[in-house]
């Protein structure tokens, strides 16, 4: 493959009833707190038929500053993840600030030998955007364990918790696509307009971050793409900041929709003065771009996840306030060797 070539995804098997999905602290630390929530994750889990194994490293109380351990080790427990076959799927139990540290330390030739889903949001944006861009790996921008499945969720009204729970095992094991993601009355028509394309993304200061690794989307990547961002943190003034950095870098000419999420803990966007709004920050680093953008999305930090499988083709109608997955995030049992 080479670098600027679009790569077919690669697309790890589907999962059967039984399999073995490991939560592995792949960022943060696990705080004694949260333990309750760690544990209400792997109920859900199981509830979806899958056999669950926390990782060594996610014990409450383990940390090395900001994280569960070193990069090294957190590289080396992430990488036996990658090569051991009774694994397949790794899900974050939460995100934090540490895969810059272990980028250049994971195992890309397992993955390709034995592509599985890893499963996140937050710091695990990195992970994602740096394995499709080395790998084609379809990254699958979901919800963290702990925060995610074992928190938001069950703080979701039970309807809503019953339809993400068949949507992410559909996700996991289905092989024919799934269509169009369950709207809500919060998706807002930002800038009218359909497009197709494949659907690359994650947190919008993490996006910046990848892009100035050597691990970087080739700016072709994104022709035609459809760029999903949430944020969470700071001030509005930073999220206009990190538009400009993809405006000047060439990716919003290369784009052809945009899906933003929620915001989340944002400064000077809910403020009574003066302060833009979230459109109107976005559609002013747009100009006179044409395409259209969906807002309010439910992924990212605000939660619950819808997931946002990276790599897949997705059709957007921002008037009508639909997004579909065109085609499905994993490849049938019987398939053999890499991709779909």
């Amino acid at each position: 493959m080479t670098l600027a070539a679009l790569p077919q995804p690669l697309r790890p098997r589907a999962l059967r009833p039984g399999d073995l999905v490991v939560i592995a602290s792949l960022s943060g630390p696990l705080h004694a707190v949260y333990e309750p929530d760690l544990e209400q994750a792997v109920v859900v889990l199981e509830r979806m038929g899958f056999r669950v194994r926390r990782a060594p490293l996610l014990e409450a109380g383990r940390h090395h500053w900001w994280s569960a351990a070193t990069p090294a080790e957190t590289a080396r427990e992430f990488n036996a993840l990658l090569r051991d076959p009774e694994v397949r799927a790794i899900i974050a139990h939460d995100g934090g600030q540490t895969v810059l540290g272990y980028l250049d330390l994971i195992d890309v030739e397992a993955i390709t030998a034995d592509p599985k889903p890893i499963l996140g949001y937050s710091d695990i944006s990195l992970l994602h955007l740096v394995l499709y861009a080395r790998t084609g790996l379809v990254g699958f921008h979901a919800d963290l364990a702990t925060p995610g499945l074992g928190g938001h969720w069950q703080a979701a009204p039970a309807a809503r918790r019953a339809e993400l729970e068949k949507l992410y095992s559909t996700l996991l094991t289905g092989t024919e696509p799934i269509g169009a993601l369950p709207a809500t009355p919060s998706w807002e028509c930002w800038r009218a307009g359909r497009t197709e394309g494949r659907l690359i993304g994650g947190v919008i200061n993490r996006i910046v971050l990848a892009q100035a690794t050597p691990y970087a989307l080739p700016l072709e990547w994104f022709d035609g793409a459809v760029l999903f961002w949430e944020e969470m943190g700071g001030q509005a003034s930073y999220v206009w900041s990190y538009l400009q950095v993809l405006r000047h870098c060439g990716i919003l000419d290369r784009i052809s929709g945009m899906v933003v999420g929620i915001p989340y803990a944002i400064d000077g966007l809910d403020s009574p003065d003066a302060s833009p709004t979230l459109p109107e920050i976005v559609l002013d680093v747009l100009g006179d771009r044409d395409i259209p953008v969906l807002g309010n999305v439910e992924f990212g930090h605000a939660g619950p996840n819808l997931p946002m499988p990276v790599g897949i083709r997705v059709a957007l109608d921002a008037q009508q306030r639909t997004l579909s997955l065109l085609e499905p995030a994993v490849r049938p049992l019987m398939v053999t060797g890499p991709g779909g």
